[in-house]
């Protein structure tokens, strides 16, 4: 079963169930235990095409059917049901990225003492980082009491370690002040987080009205304001962190900034019916958004640092987050395809609680259309 939106019109969704097909040899066939759904989500597939996430698991294409549908990309835990590859047990659990599915199926190669790469044919050309699995039980960052937190926010917290080491090691382009969109978005909480703990000036979050409360509880940003006040904020030497994804917002920051504006960064794109899919620099005050691409700073730091050193520095940051967010993260499960579905359109039309996290599985029963 594999839950399937219009790639051109992301309301639009549909439940596909077909019988399972028989394994080749060296396959593994998964079944996904449960993943999370969150604004980084949305982000996958609002810039589907440029970070090319519908590829990793393509839709069958049916000649019945023009409608071009894809498979959201999620990061998620899964067991091995069947396998006819001799080094991966059936019974294992393994850690990544996934689609919104109920079983799914790899070509398992290149493993090591912690996990494997997925070698079949259509991901190849992928970035190494999406198509790496680790194995539960050896996985030093797995805690069975936090499995959920790992669930929801280990990736997106990856990224927001990436973001922030990568202004760290650019000295913030000599700005004085962070400003980051869809401030309760779980990414743009986890970079603010960092730059914070490194002291990296003042955090500006932006948000709307409705999530005002909430991120200025989080207490992680020294000023919070909502989108129509942008103009309201002193001008300093500054970076921007756009993780909504939204040109009306890029524009006026650009405009309010100018030439104080350092750098300019596009993350995400939690407003995704408010951009054109890439950074649109037409007319635009100030320095080109650049689109920023997590395995670039990743490949740099693992050949200075070492892929040990690398995941010191990312596991010492993950427990102190991880510790913080008991203060304010509450879980909600969705099981089958109708709670699935309902908790994608909570994201999509920015309606969902940024106190949720959602942790779904959609073999849970029911019908969605």
């Amino acid at each position: 079963m594999d839950l399937e939106v219009d790639r051109s019109q992301l309301d639009r969704v549909q439940v596909r169930d077909e019988p399972a097909t028989p394994l080749a040899d060296g396959a593994a066939r998964i079944e996904v235990e449960q993943f999370a759904l969150s604004a980084n989500n949305i982000s996958y597939a609002a810039f589907g095409d440029l970070l090319r996430s519908w590829e990793f698991s393509p839709v069958p294409a049916d000649p019945a059917d023009p409608t071009p549908w894809g498979r959201i990309p999620v990061w998620g835990y899964g067991r091995v049901v069947e396998s006819r590859c001799d080094e991966l047990a059936v019974g294992r659990r393994i850690f990544g990225y996934l689609p919104m599915s109920s079983d799914v199926t790899f070509t398992p190669g290149r493993f090591d003492e912690r996990g494997f790469t997925d070698l079949a044919a259509h991901r190849s050309g992928m970035a190494a980082a999406y198509n790496r699995y680790v194995l539960v039980d050896v996985d030093p960052s797995y805690r069975a009491d936090r499995e959920g937190h790992h669930l929801l926010l280990y990736p997106l917290f990856f990224t927001a370690f990436v973001v922030d080491d990568f202004l760290d090691d650019n000295d913030d382009y000599g700005a004085e002040q962070l400003w980051i969109s869809s401030a309760s978005a779980k990414t743009s909480i986890g970079i603010a987080f960092l730059a914070r703990q490194r002291e990296a000036g003042t955090v500006i979050g932006l948000t709307s009205e409705r999530n005002r409360t909430f991120v200025e509880g989080l207490g992680i940003y020294d000023r919070v304001v909502t989108y129509d006040e942008v103009a309201d904020v002193g001008g300093a030497p500054a970076v921007y962190v756009d993780v909504a994804g939204n040109d009306d917002i890029t524009r006026a920051v650009h405009t309010h900034l100018g030439d104080a504006l350092a750098y300019s960064m596009r993350v995400g794109g939690t407003h995704w019916d408010h951009q054109a899919g890439a950074p649109s620099a037409e007319g635009l005050p100030g320095p080109t958004p650049e689109f920023f691409f997590a395995p670039n700073q990743l490949a740099k730091r693992s050949h200075e640092w070492g892929q040990e050193e690398l995941d010191a520095r990312m596991g010492a940051a993950w427990s102190s987050f991880a510790d913080w967010i008991d203060g304010w993260l509450r879980f909600e499960h969705a099981e089958g395809p109708d709670e699935v579905e309902a908790a994608y359109r909570s994201l999509l039309t920015n309606e969902a609680d940024p106190a949720t996290g959602h942790l779904c599985n959609l073999a849970g029963g029911g019908t969605a259309g």
